[in-house]
């Protein structure tokens, strides 16, 4: 991974009564967000949370997601106009409010 690159991550809180439907997500939601956002994005990853620092903890998230984009222009140029469609699409597969951030690879 080269220097500079934009980092998205989304990040699934775990909980109790918490809920994420990873079959619709990798079936559905994460072909709709490719499709919206088309070449701009240049690598995804999706991780399972399996235990905290111990296996006696609770994962702190269900589900992580990550985008890389090759600037901050071009993940403001893909992202920004399409983040209402991707949301409206969340309802479908969870429960759990996001949390977002963008960081820039450093090595």
């Amino acid at each position: 991974m080269k220097t500079g690159v934009i980092k998205v991550s989304i990040f699934y809180p775990n909980g109790k009564d918490k809920t994420f439907d990873r079959d619709y997500y990798v079936g559905k939601h994460i072909p709709l967000v490719l499709a919206l956002l088309g070449n701009d994005v240049q690598l995804g990853a999706l991780e399972k949370g399996i235990y905290g620092e111990t296996p006696d903890e609770l994962s702190p998230y269900l589900v992580m997601a990550h985008l890389y984009f090759d600037s901050l222009e071009i993940y403001q140029k893909a992202f920004l106009p399409n983040i209402a469609e991707i949301r409206k699409d969340m309802p479908n597969y969870t429960n759990i409010v996001p949390i977002i951030q963008v960081s820039e690879v450093i090595v």
